[in-house]
Parts: C-alpha cells; structure tokens; sequence
C-alpha cells in the first residue's frame, strides 16, 4: 500500500501559460502553501514572470560538499512604483524556520528537526548572498505572508 504525502501536493496549471518562465507541464507544488502562492502568481496583474525550482543555488551542507538548492519561487515583479525587480524565495511554514526547542532529553526525533534547520539555514544563506550578486532579493515566505 503507498502511503500517502503529509502534504497536498500536485501539478499546478496556469490560466496564463505566458507568463510562466519554464515547461508549464512540470510546476510541482508540494504544499497548499505552494499552491495558494502560485495561484497568487498567477493571477496577480503585477507579476510580470514567475517560475517554480527553476533557479538553482549551490551551497555548502553539513557534510561540507557542495549541494544544488532548487528554489520554490523566482518571479519578475512590477512595483507600486512601476519599477521591475526580481526576487527569489522559499515557502516555508513557520515552524520549520525557526530552530527547534531543545527537549530536557535528546531524541532522534528532535536531532533530524535540528539538522533539517541547519541544513535549511545552509540554504538560505547561500539563496541571500546568489540573490544579492544578481540584484535580487531572496524571501522567506510563511503562511503570515500568504494566507
């Protein structure tokens, strides 16, 4: 029997296919909060571009060997003040960008949380700094900024 996914995840389809910068067949999303943001995307007049795990960021994990980091989101955005920026960004629920309570005991369960946050940490460093190189900017996105 296939277990199924903790999260709702499945292939996102575009009503406008021309402003995905990637295969329109192959947006993955692997949450709901991925799904509500891409709709957002989608459907917002001032996101100009957008594509899905489409740029891809090396970054040093805890194993000191160089790792590609697929990022959720990169999208070309028209502001208030009509100019054009990019960003870059991760989804993430809240709970997983933050470090995890030491428990008064050590479980495995608490130091696979802890190492999954270093490794995320690892990411996100390398996203700021591959962003800033290109005049981007790299978001941490919750369910605060989407929902």
């Amino acid at each position: 029997m296939r277990k199924r996914p903790k999260y709702k995840q499945g292939v996102f389809k575009p009503k406008n296919l021309h402003k995905y910068n990637g295969d329109v067949d192959k947006i993955i999303y692997r949450s709901g909060l991925e799904l509500k943001f891409f709709n957002f995307l989608d459907n917002n007049k001032n996101i100009l571009k957008w594509s899905s795990e489409e740029v891809v960021v090396p970054y040093i994990s805890l194993d000191g060997k160089i790792h590609r980091y697929f990022l959720d989101i990169w999208a070309k955005v028209k502001t208030k003040n009509g100019a054009i920026k990019e960003f870059i960004g991760e989804i993430k629920p809240e709970v997983f960008t933050k470090a995890p309570k030491k428990p008064k005991r050590m479980t495995r369960q608490w130091k696979e949380k802890y190492k999954t946050y270093l490794i995320n940490q690892a990411k996100w460093d390398s996203a700021k700094k591959f962003a800033e190189k290109k005049g981007w900017k790299f978001e941490l996105l919750t369910e605060n900024d989407i929902l």
